[in-house]
This record gives structure tokens, sequence and C-alpha cells, in this order.
């Protein structure tokens, strides 16, 4: 495994790759110093990646990605992947979009169980009346990436 991180306005992230792709993307309340970071070109170009969503030049993220989940899972961390940038939906919608709204609440515990945060935009999903549920990271975490996006949405180069 390889291990790359990322000091950013939401903490300290870090990316683990394999060597084929990132499969795993936590927020760390602190690092481990005793655990030196053994990068790869993978770990590295989310890394850069990362950055550049944070400075304000990137939206959309170009980076391999394997998630290890149920099929269910895979449906939910797929679908999150086609919320657009600085856009929102509703759980309910989300179920909908997986074709099944009485799936909501597993949908919900899918999407919290997500792997590779923010590159799979998990923090785009909030309640149906607007209010902002459930994030692993942090609500706090959660309203500053979606408040990001929106003042950036019309800044970003790619």
């Amino acid at each position: 495994m390889f291990t790359s991180h990322l000091d950013t306005p939401v903490g300290l992230i870090e990316i683990i790759a394999n060597e084929q792709a990132i499969i795993s993307i936590d927020f760390l309340d602190e690092k481990n110093e005793n655990k030196p970071s053994l990068e790869n070109e993978i770990s590295k170009k989310g890394q850069q990646q990362l950055q550049e969503y944070f400075y304000k030049d990137r939206q959309i993220f170009d980076l391999p990605l394997q998630v290890h989940g149920t099929e269910f899972q895979s449906r939910v961390w797929a679908a999150l992947q086609d919320i657009p940038f600085a856009k929102t939906i509703s759980y309910l919608q989300l179920a909908k979009n997986l074709g099944n709204p009485k799936c909501i609440r597993a949908a919900g515990t899918a999407n919290g169980k997500n792997p590779i945060g923010i590159i799979i935009p998990c923090h785009r999903v909030i309640g149906s009346n607007g209010s902002l549920v459930g994030y692993a990271g942090g609500l706090w975490r959660k309203q500053w990436l979606l408040e990001h996006e929106q003042k950036n949405v019309q800044n970003v180069l790619f």
C-alpha cells in the first residue's frame, strides 16, 4: 500500500493507493508520525488533484479508483459520481436514481460507507428538507465542502 498526505482547510487527508488505483481517502485527526508516507504515482496524483480542488482549480477528478463493497454499495458509489460539482441531491433522490425509492435507508447507509471521500462526492447528498445530515467526516466538513463548491463553480478550469 502507498500513502500520501495533504493538509487542507478541512484537516489532514490521507490518500491510500495500491499499484493500480486509489482505494481510500480519509480525514485524519492527526498524522501518525511513526508511519512514514510511502508514495507512488497514483497516491501522488490523488494528492495533486485534491490540492487543485482545494485551490479552486479542479471540479472533475481523473483518477483510477478501486472500491470494495457489496454490489449495492458499488451502485450507490457509482451514482454519487453522477452528482455534478456544486449540486446536491436528497437521499430520496439518490434512492430514486437507483431505481427504488424504498431503498432510501440502504442508500444512506452505503453513502456513509464510501471509502473515497470528496472524489466520490457523498458530501453532495443532503436531507429532503435541505438539511445537512450524515457525513462520516463531520457535518462541519460537509458544510465547508458544499460552500467551497458553491463559491467556485464558475472559477474552475477543469
